[in-house]
């Protein structure tokens, strides 16, 4: 989520007009030439780790294999700029972007189905990562090459000068939440502390995003599948008004969330944690190195979120690699994805020297504490091989996760919203977006 950027709907629309020239007979009768340079674009900073980490792979797997790769580094503007390569009919060869663009990318016809049988370690591939990379119509259109899931980070100061334990429950994280907003955590006799640091803006979905880790753990969802690829609303079920009444409740009853959340992207709600004003947060393994330098990492620690009413669900994220309809060098394809997916490849993936691309190994054959010593890092590989869940491979996620987002900030902002009214009305608005996809249940 921390580099998305998403298509809306009318560049949906404009995108699905150029399938013909990237889909299907495209990627087939294209002449191959195994020699060819691969054009590799991954989504990230240009000059940043991200993408020095990137040619590091991509320096690793030339050497492995000979093929010559060629990486490009994009962060503004990705999918306009890939929609202008579908135009010319000259799209990359390969494509490193989020998880949950599969749905949007496959809609549009730019990848081409993944052969299995041509991944040599597929058989080694997380369960759930794996499953990230399919369509709705099951066939494998992306291969996961890093993942990350949220977990909770609380100041271990506060918690022990509280004489607190990790919470292990719903109840104890919301005492938690009180007792750091409440009892002066940080000892400077100023009421100024909260206890949870949440972004719960609109902007790009980020209060739905936040809220599933809750939302999840609860038995609730947003959408829920009945068979076949078909999907039905799902924020009026007892489970998710639950979820929602809970969360609403850290907000409006308790005050326990920070004060002024509902604007907040994860820029601000980060150096809300960092500046001292939150004690708890639920996030994923990114922003250990900025904390360990802002805060110190004798500060806070990592742990698993607690049990919700059903479980500890959270959110699950990840890039995945794409191989993209209609290119010359399809051999080439297919080996990247292999090497990337690989022990080889993940390892040279978490170790880069300037940057890299792999938080959580997908590969189980890969044990992260054997390259990174910091406990903390297994910690969050537990919780994804454990608890991690992702959004659904459906044709587009983004107009859902923002709907979503919308109620959420809403619910949070006015604390006077009747809940169950404002859920009926967000289940109307699911309904019509599930209509408009084509995957809604008779």
């Amino acid at each position: 989520m921390q580099r998305s950027r998403w298509i809306g709907a009318g560049a949906l629309a404009s995108a699905l007009i150029l399938t013909s020239c990237t889909s299907g007979p495209a990627g087939v009768d294209a002449k191959q030439n195994s020699k060819a340079p691969l054009e590799l674009w991954t989504r990230t900073t240009p000059g940043g780790p991200g993408e020095k980490g990137a040619q590091e792979l991509a320096a690793a797997f030339e050497k492995a294999t000979g093929f010559k790769v060629e990486v490009t580094a994009i962060f503004d503007d990705f999918e306009t700029k890939l929609q202008q390569r579908a135009a010319q009919k000259k799209l990359p060869d390969i494509v490193m972007n989020d998880a949950t663009q599969i749905g949007t990318m496959h809609s549009q016809g730019l990848l081409r189905e993944i052969d299995m049988g041509k991944i040599k370690d597929s058989a080694q591939i997380i369960g759930q990562g794996l499953q990230s990379g399919k369509s709705l119509d099951g066939k494998q259109y992306g291969l996961p090459i890093s993942a990350q899931a949220s977990a909770l980070l609380i100041r271990k100061d506060w918690r022990e000068k509280l004489k607190l334990e990790p919470p292990r429950t719903w109840d104890e994280f919301a005492a938690m939440a009180a007792a750091f907003t409440t009892q002066d955590p940080d000892g400077d006799g100023k009421n100024n502390t909260a206890g949870l640091a949440a972004p719960l803006s609109t902007k790009r979905g980020y209060a739905s995003w936040y809220f599933s880790n809750f939302l999840w753990a609860a038995g609730g969802d947003f959408i829920t599948e009945t068979g076949k690829g078909k999907y039905k609303p799902a924020m009026t079920t007892p489970a998710s008004v639950q979820a929602m009444q809970w969360f609403r409740d850290l907000g409006c009853k308790t005050k326990a969330i920070q004060p002024g959340a509902v604007t907040m992207d994860t820029p601000p709600t980060n150096e809300t944690f960092e500046a001292g004003k939150a004690g708890m947060y639920v996030v994923g393994p990114y922003l250990l190195p900025r904390f360990d330098k802002s805060l110190g990492a004798d500060k806070y620690e990592v742990v698993p979120m607690p049990k919700g009413p059903k479980d500890a669900t959270v959110l699950a994220e990840g890039s995945s690699v794409y191989l993209m309809a209609g290119s010359d060098n399809r051999a080439g394809q297919d080996a990247f994805a292999s090497f990337a997916v690989s022990v080889e490849g993940q390892k040279k993936g978490m170790e880069g020297t300037t940057g890299y691309t792999v938080q959580i190994p997908v590969n189980t054959n890969v044990d992260i504490a054997q390259i990174r010593t910091d406990p903390r890092w297994k910690t969050y590989a537990q919780v994804y091989q454990d608890s991690g869940r992702y959004a659904p491979s459906i044709p587009n996620w983004t107009p859902v996760r923002q709907v979503t987002a919308d109620a959420v900030n809403a619910l949070m902002a006015d604390c006077g919203l009747d809940i169950n009214a404002k859920l009926r009305e967000l289940d109307k608005q699911l309904a019509d977006i599930l209509k408009e996809q084509g995957i809604a249940a008779s």
